[in-house]
């Protein structure tokens, strides 16, 4: 039997995240909309496509149980990206301008162009700097009618209190490994099953940073660090000069560094877990402490490459031998 392919407007296309479809299902339906909602949690689990998707929603002529019907003029001009009464903004070189967030806040007075509800996507709110978190705190204090916003942030970083307590939650968690597996190979046909499953475990259930991780060969880099990292005690010393030109090379992956020391993390957290002596897990705990450190000096623009040497020799031995 022929089982009808569901549109790309349905949230049926989103893998995962049942208690968010739920939540904002319920939202729609009840006929009672928010001013503004949160979408927070892990990176890459698919909050932006979630809020899209509840945009398409919204403004669709013809919405069917699950999502927009794929068919109308609304959704249609969803699909194109040209539809005149659903904005998205996100970070311009790692965050939202003040500027764009004012000229946003100005539009919003006007009325929507064509649809009964304008819908606003605020990717990423945790990049904006205090000064835009507060000229955006304005109009969600008051905002205009028929105006929607969406905000998305990652769970791990802060956001103004004030901001979070003017919307309504969504909360939104890391995907199975099975649900991830299944993401990867949508996305990347030619991809093996193998691999497939340990991008999935890698990424700790996010198919955006599983995605990342394999465009910017960060796995491959990190296996072959992994390998120094997981020598025998006494073959430490001989391994000196691979470690200093492992930790000169992830020097130099600047911005993407951040990702290579989430795998190193879930690497020491995974360990942790599988631990049976107290001893071992002390290590785990020791690495993990080691990997704070090393994000604090990266944060405070210490010495990348000195930093990531102290790094790498903190992780292969049992207990930290270098002072950070």
């Amino acid at each position: 039997m022929l089982v009808a392919k569901k549109p790309l407007t349905s949230y049926a296309t989103l893998r995962g995240q049942q208690k968010a479809k739920k939540i904002v299902s319920r939202m729609y339906h009840s006929g009672r909309l928010s001013h503004a909602y949160l979408f927070r949690g892990p990176d890459g689990v698919g909050k932006r496509l979630c809020a899209n998707l509840f945009a398409a929603h919204l403004n669709c002529e013809n919405p069917a149980a699950d999502g927009g019907c794929g068919e109308c003029s609304s959704c249609r001009k969803y699909l194109s990206g040209n539809h005149p009464d659903i904005t998205v903004i996100g970070p311009e070189n790692g965050t939202i301008k003040i500027d764009r967030i004012r000229e946003l806040c100005r539009s919003l007075t006007y009325p929507p162009y064509e649809s009964a509800i304008r819908v606003v996507v605020l990717e990423d709110i945790h990049t904006m700097r205090l000064e835009a978190a507060n000229s955006l705190l304005k109009t969600l204090e008051e905002p205009p009618e028929n105006n929607v916003l969406i905000l998305t942030a990652e769970v791990s970083r802060d956001i103004l209190p004030t901001i979070i307590s003017r919307c309504q939650i969504v909360p939104f968690y890391g995907l199975s490994i099975e649900e991830t597996t299944e993401v990867l190979a949508a996305h990347l046909a030619e991809m093996d099953g193998g691999e497939a499953a340990m991008l999935a475990k890698l990424s700790d259930g996010s198919p955006g940073k599983a995605l990342f991780l394999k465009q910017k060969n960060l796995v491959d880099t990190w296996c072959r660090v992994r390998r120094i990292l997981e020598v025998d005690e006494e073959e430490a010393d001989a391994s000196i000069g691979s470690l200093l030109a492992a930790a000169e090379e992830i020097a130099l992956l600047k911005d993407d560094l951040a990702a290579l020391l989430g795998l190193m993390r879930i690497w020491a957290c995974d360990s942790a877990v599988r631990a049976t002596t107290a001893r071992q897990r002390n290590e785990q705990l020791a690495r993990l402490a080691a990997l704070d450190r090393a994000e604090r000096s990266l944060a405070r623009n210490c010495n990348r490459t000195l930093v990531c040497e102290v790094l790498l020799f903190n992780l292969q031995s049992p207990f930290p031998r270098v002072s950070s």
